[in-house]
């Protein structure tokens, strides 16, 4: 009876301990912000998507070594694989949405953003798409899980247009070749360069390239018969590269080329070099490793053996891009614990309130470590995307160089697009706009 007893107590005490245990396990849980990312380091556009992510990565960490996460609530991650495949980032999708503390997710491409787009509102889980997606998904009113900050393609490419309008003066009566990526992300500026080819009168040259562009021989077999003005390139990865070998073999000038913000980075023209000498891209950000964030990944991350990739990487064009990506979504986080709670770990739907609250200033930017980086955000309710500059920067044979001032892509134009693109989407969906009164619940 007694080793009964003695028994009963021990087994007890294991209970006990095993629940503490637990629940322990599930207090250090609760103060974690969870951020899945969506990556590919594997396939036809790992050289693109690697930096990327690394950037990504060596943010969350930095950010818990200096600051200790986000007023106290640390920062955790986990990546999962895609291979820039849409149907392999709904798969990721699925499996990382339930996990405790999740924040949102950045698709890292135009495809899986369409896929996503559908599934986010039941979910309520924000997507953020910096400088791709849904173009229309600038209105927050029709979607309000999606945001495309800092730009569309439309906002892209109508920069292009009025940066060749005001090197031109005039476009009428001249020619511009699109050579696109034959998928959602290579679309998607199509209907705004309709538009600005009846305005501006130019003539618009569509020409396909069927992923992942490791074969160009045909589009540039048209574009030496046709002879346009100029050709904008809509490409990722080894499509980037390829053309501007095909333009160099074609003999077409590389200084009459522009890219997307896709198509300006160190592995688009690093194959090429001298090559691809006068060839300019939009930039959404600047390269190098002045900036004081990137110091301080250097410093707190990589001088720490914590780096996710190779040190001379950290600056580049997209490891850049990655690194601002996730401070804008840690920038969500902590906008919605002003209101949520200081301290407190973020449920998605409040993160989507941060998201559409953004106020970074020129001083908040400089606090972050930005200044030169990008410019002052400010999102609404209406507006998710906060802000539409960007600028145009030049491969001199050997580095990235700005050559132009910021532009600002024209509301007039753009507006009255995504006010009908959203409406339709609406409508098609069945869905109820939201109304400012709805965004203050």
């Amino acid at each position: 009876m007694i080793l009964k007893s003695f028994k009963g107590l021990l087994l007890g005490a294991t209970l006990l301990a095993s629940g503490l245990a637990a629940s322990t396990a599930a207090l250090a849980q609760a103060k974690e912000q969870f951020f899945p990312l969506l990556v590919y380091r594997s396939g036809a556009y790992a050289p693109n998507g690697t930096p990327w992510a690394n950037g990504k990565q060596d943010y969350i960490k930095m950010i818990n070594a200096r600051d200790g996460g986000v007023n106290g609530v640390k920062l955790t991650f986990e990546e999962c694989e895609t291979g820039y495949a849409t149907d392999r980032g709904v798969e990721c999708y699925e499996r990382l949405k339930g996990r405790p503390g999740v924040t949102l997710f950045e698709p890292q491409s135009t495809g899986i953003t369409f896929a996503l787009t559908d599934k986010a509102p039941g979910d309520k889980i924000p997507l953020l798409t910096v400088g791709y997606g849904l173009s229309a998904a600038q209105d927050g009113f029709a979607f309000a899980w999606n945001f495309p900050i800092m730009g569309s393609y439309w906002t892209g490419a109508d920069i292009l247009v009025q940066h060749l309008l005001k090197k031109d003066g005039n476009l009428k009566g001249k020619k511009i070749a699109l050579v696109y990526h034959d998928s959602p992300f290579g679309k998607e500026p199509i209907p705004l360069l309709q538009e600005r080819a009846k305005l501006n009168g130019f003539e618009l040259q569509l020409i396909p390239v069927a992923a992942p562009g490791a074969e160009q021989k045909a589009a540039w077999l048209q574009i030496r018969q046709s002879r346009p003005d100029y050709v904008f390139l809509w490409g990722w990865g080894i499509m980037n590269s390829t053309a501007l070998k095909e333009a160099q073999a074609t003999g077409y000038p590389r200084e009459k080329m522009y890219g997307v913000w896709w198509a300006g980075a160190e592995p688009d023209v690093r194959d090429s070099g001298e090559g691809a000498k006068g060839y300019n891209a939009l930039a959404l950000n600047p390269s190098g490793q002045s900036p004081k964030v990137i110091q301080d990944i250097l410093k707190l991350v990589h001088d720490k053996g914590q780096g996710t990739g190779p040190r001379e990487e950290v600056g580049s064009v997209l490891y850049t891009r990655g690194v601002l990506i996730q401070m804008l979504a840690i920038e969500g986080v902590r906008r919605a614990q002003e209101r949520f709670g200081k301290g407190k770990v973020m449920t998605a739907e409040q993160v989507r309130w941060g998201l559409e609250n953004l106020s970074l200033d020129q001083k908040r930017l400089d606090a972050l470590g930005f200044a030169g980086v990008l410019r002052p955000i400010s999102t609404s309710c209406a507006d998710h995307m906060g802000s539409t500059w960007a600028r145009i920067q030049t491969w001199d044979g050997s580095k990235w160089s700005m050559t132009s001032d910021f532009y600002q892509a024209d509301e007039q134009i753009i507006k009255p697009m995504v006010k009908g693109a959203a409406d339709k989407y609406v409508s098609e969906k069945k869905l109820t706009r939201r109304t400012s009164a709805d965004c203050q619940s």
